[in-house]
């Protein structure tokens, strides 16, 4: 079953013991971005938070980590919320192999139950506040963000909702990074051809499905609503914007709608980015806003950023394997599994079976990793193991890597490749060597492995495993 909206979603994390409500008046400096700090220091179980009395803002909500554990990830897919990770990636695959599943259009939806179009100011609708101390502003930094590509404006596949990072310049007044691989680029471009401004719609505190799917690297005509309605298993509702005629998330709490300016570029950043480190400054282009549309007292959802982990780990960490996986299947159906959960990707682990192939096969495996659609601009480092190692289980990549990886034989560089220019370690910006690290068995004619001999476990390890499992529910009252 979805979930209507935001609050929906906050309600059954209540119902799970996974929402904690802050029923204290807070600061919106430093007490929000050190609270969204903080709890990601409570690991995979950590609850979301809710802060009901802003000082100040009279009638403010805000809402932050929403998505911050696997707890919380595996509740968005609506299955238990101690469903293991490979279990949810598993989960994940198939549902998106449903894809697509076509929208249901409303014809009203209650952001529109307040709406502004004269004397915009963003600091007085919304509760804004900087996260880390050297961030250049107050960002927007967990909104969908809803274009078109100008060209095929009745084409509802070449319309795109993202993630991307929105500082807060002035009252009307947004710089947006997009960088050049982003949908939401490719369309600014096309309308800077045309010589128009490109419509652009902002939409804060959505129900959790859109909002992962959005940081999700779907294919460029794949649309994000319809790969929604394939995760939540009906279709996802969608609402017409007023001015710009984008389709909406029904559930959002507050919409922006405005329009990045044609051939306009201003400097934005830095900003405490995922990678641990502040970005640098760049060039980047521009939006004015020309209406806000919100929910009676709407919640203002936020997303710390910082040194891994963080909630945007959790966010983009499944969609991130799955978007590489499927692509990595097509070439290759013995690829098992994938681990991208590192920094969005920059860190890969994919498991293969490998026997059968020929010698150096999970090389090309690494090398197609690199140049799926997400890996171009991530998968800096590709590790490669054997199908009887869960890439989920770092204890056993480890294992893998110490046991079957040669350095002198089983390491690829990749020169000069691209990179996200995010990456601190790039040199330019936005340029790397790359790495495979091969740590399979090797496979004929290398005959590195014929005499390696694996332990197996002892024959009666399951039935011992359940035992003990069970005696340890016992001595603890029936609770695991």
């Amino acid at each position: 079953m979805a979930y209507k909206d935001l609050r929906a979603f906050m309600q059954r994390l209540q119902d799970e013991g996974q929402l904690l409500n802050i029923d204290e008046e807070v600061n919106l400096e430093p007490d929000l971005g050190a609270a969204g700090r903080a709890v990601n220091y409570l690991g995979d179980q950590a609850p979301a938070l809710h802060f009901k009395k802003i000082r100040s803002y009279h009638n403010a909500q805000i809402a932050m980590n929403i998505l911050g554990s696997w707890a919380n990830h595996a509740l968005m897919l609506n299955i238990p919320k101690t469903t293991a990770v490979k279990e949810q990636f598993f989960e994940f695959v198939r549902r998106w192999n449903t894809y697509p599943m076509e929208v249901e259009y409303v014809q009203d939806a209650p952001f529109y139950e307040h709406e502004i179009t004269s004397n915009i100011n963003l600091y007085d609708t919304l509760p804004l506040f900087r996260l880390n101390m050297y961030d250049a502003g107050c960002y927007i930094d967990k909104a969908c963000t809803v274009t078109r590509d100008p060209n095929h404006p009745d084409d509802f596949d070449l319309q795109n909702v993202g993630i991307y990072r929105i500082q807060v310049k002035g009252k009307d007044h947004l710089g947006i990074q997009v960088l050049p691989f982003h949908d939401a680029a490719a369309h600014l471009y096309a309308a800077e051809e045309r010589g128009e401004n490109l419509p652009i719609a902002i939409t804060i505190g959505n129900e959790p499905v859109i909002t992962t799917i959005a940081g999700s690297p779907l294919l460029y005509n794949q649309s994000e609503y319809k790969m929604a309605g394939a995760m939540q298993g009906e279709p996802y509702k969608v609402v017409k914007g007023k001015r710009t005629g984008l389709d909406l998330p029904w559930g959002a709490e507050i919409v922006l709608e405005g329009e990045m300016l044609e051939g306009e570029r201003e400097i934005e950043g830095p900003f405490g980015e995922f990678t641990g480190a502040y970005s640098g400054i760049r060039r980047q282009p521009v939006i004015k806003i020309n209406a806000i549309y919100h929910r009676t007292n709407p919640i203002y959802e936020h997303v710390y950023i910082g040194i891994p982990w963080t909630e945007i780990d959790y966010l983009i960490g499944i969609n991130t394997c799955v978007a590489i996986y499927t692509q990595l299947k097509d070439a290759y159906p013995e690829v098992e599994a994938v681990n991208a959960t590192y920094l969005n990707g920059l860190v890969a682990i994919v498991s293969t079976r490998t026997a059968g192939r020929v010698g150096g096969f999970a090389k090309a495996v690494g090398l197609r990793t690199i140049t799926t659609t997400h890996g171009i601009g991530y998968c800096k480092i590709v590790i490669v193991v054997d199908d009887d190692i869960d890439p989920f289980d770092l204890k056993q990549v480890m294992w893998a890597l110490s046991t079957r990886f040669t350095p002198n034989k089983d390491l690829v560089v990749v020169p000069t490749a691209s990179i996200i220019s995010l990456d601190p370690s790039s040199d330019p910006p936005g340029m790397s060597h790359k790495l495979i690290l091969d740590a399979t068995i090797p496979q004929p004619p290398d005959i590195r492995g014929e005499k390696t001999l694996l332990i197996d476990p002892p024959p009666t390890t399951a039935h011992w495993h359940q035992k003990i499992l069970n005696d340890v529910k016992k001595q603890k009252g029936g609770k695991t």
